[in-house]
């Protein structure tokens, strides 16, 4: 699970390939269709992707002449319950925090 996870989060790391799921989160794209709003080249588009697939956070495959990229929702499904162990813990007031330390630490000169 941790290389998963590790590979999840990497994928996840870029700006390019959020917004390149974010984008799949409508339907499936041609990788052609995935490239066109972004600055960079078809391979640098295609490198993006591969990372993706590799991480199983997308699939592709060829419908006749043309590659399809697919978004595959359940393997976030690990990293989302990985990350929901930390949200056990109340959000800590930082006002109540710093009284805290207040009365504890004693006023140094």
């Amino acid at each position: 699970m941790s290389d998963q996870l590790d590979l999840a989060f990497s994928a996840l790391a870029d700006p390019t390939r959020r917004a390149i799921l974010t984008m799949l989160l409508e339907d499936d794209m041609a990788v052609t269709d995935v490239a066109e709003p972004f600055e960079m080249s078809l391979a640098a588009i295609s490198k993006h992707l591969a990372l993706l697939t590799k991480a199983g956070l997308i699939s592709q495959e060829k419908r006749g002449r043309v590659k399809w990229c697919k978004l595959e929702p359940d393997a976030l499904k690990q990293a989302s319950v990985w990350m929901q162990g930390f949200g056990q813990f109340d959000p800590v007031n930082l006002d109540d925090f710093e009284r805290f330390l207040e009365r504890e630490l004693p006023d140094k000169p």
